[in-house]
C-alpha cells in the first residue's frame, strides 16, 4: 500500500483509517466525542430507522444530531421501501453530514423481517437498485455497510461488492461474517481479500468483524491489505483502542492502558455530555450500560459499579468516581512500594 491518504469521494482520510461502526444506543454523540479525542478518524451515527425519519419521529431525528468537533461523519440509515429511502436520503442531507451510509448488515430480526438490513441479502437484485435510488436522490457521497451474504451457502460478496460500485457507491465496509453467524464464530476476512484484490474495485474497502487488539488490527491490515479497519464493539467502554491501534502501527509497540486517571476522566466526559445531550434524568440512566465496560479488569470494583449504577443525582456520580479515582491511586502506590 502507498503511504497516501484514503478518499472518500472528496473526503480525504489519513492513510489507513480507523472508523468507528455505528451501533445502536453506543455511537451517540457522547461517545463519540471520546472516540474523537482517541484518534478515530471517521465515525458514523447509530443507525436510523428511515420509516422513523419520514415521520418525525423524536428518537430518529435526534440520531441526526451533529457537532462540527466530529466531523468528517457519516449518518447511517436502514430500510428496504424505495420512497422512504430517498425521503429519508433528503432529511440526512438536510443534516449536513459528510457522507450518507446505508445498512445492509444489522442482523437482528426486527429489521431483517422487514427485508431491510442484512434481510436484503436475501435479495441482491433489489439491494442494488435501492442504492441505486438513494445513490440518485442526494447529493451526499453514498457509502454500504454489509455482510459476506444471508448465509454460507450464499456469499455473494465479490459480485455485490462490483454491482456497488457501479450504481455509484463512494466507499464499502465489509463485516467478515454472515447474517445466519449473528455476532457468534470467527469472522473470515478472507472473502473481504478478495474482494480488495479484485482489479475491478476502485473505491476503498474497509474491514470489519473481531478487531479487539492494536497486534490484531496490523496483522490484518498486512494480511487482508484493506484500505482501513472499522471498529465496533472493542470500542464500548474503550475508546482507546483507536490510539493504541495508531501507536502499534507506527512504532510497532503496545502502549499501556489508560491508567485510572484516564478512564475517569473519560467517564465523566462521557456523563457530562450524556446528561448535556440527553437531560439529566435519561443521561444518568442511559450512562449505566457504560460502566462495566470502562471499569473491566479493575480488582474489587464491584462495589463501586453497584453504587453507580443505583444512583440519579449527578454530583453524588462525581462523588463515587473521584472517590474511585483515590482508591486505585492510593492501591498502586501501595503495590509499586
Amino acid at each position: 500500500m502507498s503511504n497516501s491518504s484514503v478518499f472518500i469521494d472528496q473526503i480525504e482520510l489519513p492513510q489507513f483509517p480507523l472508523l468507528l461502526a455505528p451501533m445502536e444506543d453506543v455511537s451517540d454523540p457522547p461517545f463519540r466525542a471520546l472516540c474523537k479525542d482517541a484518534g478515530c478518524d471517521l465515525m458514523y451515527t447509530e443507525f436510523i430507522s428511515v420509516e422513523g425519519l419520514i415521520r418525525d419521529a423524536t428518537k430518529s431525528l435526534q440520531k441526526l444530531d451533529i457537532y462540527d468537533d466530529e466531523r468528517p461523519i457519516g449518518v447511517q440509515i436502514f430500510g428496504a421501501e424505495y420512497d422512504s429511502m430517498m425521503r429519508a436520503a433528503e432529511i440526512v442531507e438536510d443534516a449536513k453530514p459528510e457522507l450518507l451510509d446505508i445498512n445492509y448488515g444489522c442482523p437482528v430480526q426486527k429489521v431483517v423481517c422487514k427485508l431491510a438490513g442484512a434481510g436484503i441479502l436475501r435479495d441482491v437484485p433489489k439491494m442494488i437498485k435501492l442504492t441505486e435510488a438513494v445513490v440518485k436522490s442526494t447529493k451526499l457521497p453514498v457509502t454500504v455497510k454489509t455482510r459476506l451474504g444471508w448465509d454460507d451457502q450464499s456469499i455473494f460478496i465479490e459480485e455485490v461488492a462490483e454491482r456497488l460500485q457501479d450504481v455509484g457507491i463512494k466507499a464499502l465496509t465489509i463485516h467478515a461474517r454472515t447474517r445466519a453467524q449473528m455476532y457468534k464464530g470467527h469472522s473470515d476476512w478472507t472473502w473481504i481479500a478478495k474482494v480488495k484484490n479484485n482489479p475491478r474495485m476502485k473505491i476503498p474497502i474497509f474491514g470489519n468483524g473481531d478487531i479487539d487488539s492494536a497486534p490484531k488490527a496490523v496483522e490484518y491490515k498486512n494480511k487482508y491489505g484493506v484500505d482501513g479497519i472499522m471498529i465496533g464493539r472493542a470500542s464500548i467502554g474503550y475508546p482507546w483502542i483507536f490510539r493504541e491501534v495508531k501507536h502499534y502501527i507506527k512504532t510497532g509497540l503496545l502502549l499501556d492502558p489508560p491508567t485510572i486517571d484516564e478512564r475517569i476522566a473519560a467517564v465523566k466526559k462521557h456523563l457530562s455530555k450524556s446528561i448535556e445531550w440527553k437531560g439529566e434524568k435519561l443521561g444518568v440512566l442511559e450512562m449505566r450500560r457504560h460502566y462495566t465496560n470502562y471499569f473491566k479488569g479493575l480488582a474489587h470494583v464491584k462495589e463501586y459499579r453497584s453504587r453507580l449504577v443505583t444512583e440519579f443525582e449527578p454530583s453524588n456520580l462525581y462523588g463515587i468516581l473521584d472517590e474511585m479515582q483515590e482508591h486505585y491511586q492510593l492501591s498502586d502506590i501501595s503495590q509499586a512500594m
